[in-house]
């Protein structure tokens, strides 16, 4: 059977894509296309519409793979003595899939990577507004949204503020799978010293080292401003990936092509977040910082700090200088 040896797992928005674009580089890993299979956040059956309500969730379920033939063979390319890999972020998360993946590969690595909560959540909500499906304008409303989008059956990616409860997660997963099983990541590393921290998941791995120093760049998106014009665009999107769900979704990808193409006009940079913003909702956080702490023996508490450390770019640009990039 062609299964993978070891999962980047999450968390969403927190540097996976940086991890899987490095790994891919490397000649003794075979990483899967698509990145994102999703195969265990599933049952071997199709994903439910009623568990994909929210804006867009069903037109991005019809790409998810659930036949166990269909997964496979997205490893049967790979080369003899390479380790195969796949990257699906929502796999930390989800509780389901630890126990899925306990019990179908219970050997495999499984990489986790994890950021500040409120810094991903805020980059979460700026990707969904940005490509025209979230509906709120304001965070924080869009924070306070989350239980009732939930209970309409809006899909994982809307979950603002539970998919960075990290300590939970990997209590769980920790519960399915031994510690030397599983190796995390701080985001902030990625920024600080990725030669460093790329050479320890490939140690990890146990592949030859010195082989990736690097990071491409990947995953930067443009912020679309608000005001009258984007309004009206963003409900064209919204209204657009509905009707797609009805038909193959390559079809809706090029529809939407310039519909997001003039969302993104003149490539301005996303607001910084509000210290009041940021301020109300690491409440959330502070019990599951803790027990982060306790599950991993270090230190978290800049992630309860006032200051957001801005996107990936700007923070790739202070780096260097010796000025504090934390998160």
């Amino acid at each position: 059977m062609a299964l993978p040896d070891f999962f980047v797992i999450g968390a969403p928005k927190a540097g996976s894509t940086a991890i899987h674009a490095a790994l891919v580089q490397h000649p003794d890993l075979f990483l899967s296309r698509p990145k994102e299979p999703k195969y265990f956040l599933l049952d071997d059956r199709a994903p439910r519409r009623a568990d994909h309500r929210g804006p867009g969730d069903a037109h991005s379920a019809r790409e998810w793979i659930w036949r166990r033939e269909r997964y496979e063979a997205l490893f049967a390319a790979a080369p003899a003595g390479t380790l195969k890999g796949e990257s699906t972020p929502f796999y930390l998360w989800d509780r389901a899939a630890h126990r899925r993946l306990a019990a179908t590969v219970p050997g495999a690595k499984l990489i986790a990577v994890i950021r500040d909560p409120v810094d991903r959540a805020y980059s979460n909500w700026t990707h969904l507004r940005s490509d025209g499906l979230e509906p709120v304008s304001d965070f924080r409303r869009a924070c306070e949204l989350e239980p009732d989008r939930v209970a309409q059956g809006w899909a994982p990616f809307w979950r603002y503020l539970e998919l960075g409860r990290y300590g939970e997660q990997l209590e769980h997963l920790f519960r399915c799978f031994p510690r030397e099983q599983v190796h995390v990541v701080r985001y902030r590393e990625l920024i600080d010293d990725e030669a460093a921290t790329l050479r320890a998941v490939t140690d990890f791995l146990g592949v030859r080292p010195g082989l990736v120093h690097t990071i491409p760049s990947s995953n930067l998106s443009n912020w679309a401003g608000e005001g009258a014009v984007n309004t009206v665009l963003r409900r064209a999107v919204r209204a657009g990936a509905y009707a797609g769900s009805f038909v193959p979704p390559q079809v809706w990808r090029q529809v939407s092509r310039p519909l997001l193409a003039a969302l993104h006009r003149g490539h301005p940079n996303r607001p910084k977040l509000a210290v009041d913003d940021r301020r109300a909702l690491v409440q959330h956080f502070v019990d599951d910082v803790a027990l982060l702490e306790r599950l991993l023996g270090r230190d978290f508490q800049d992630w309860l700090g006032d200051s957001d450390r801005g996107t990936y770019a700007v923070r790739r640009s202070l780096a260097p200088s010796g000025r504090d990039a934390s998160q």
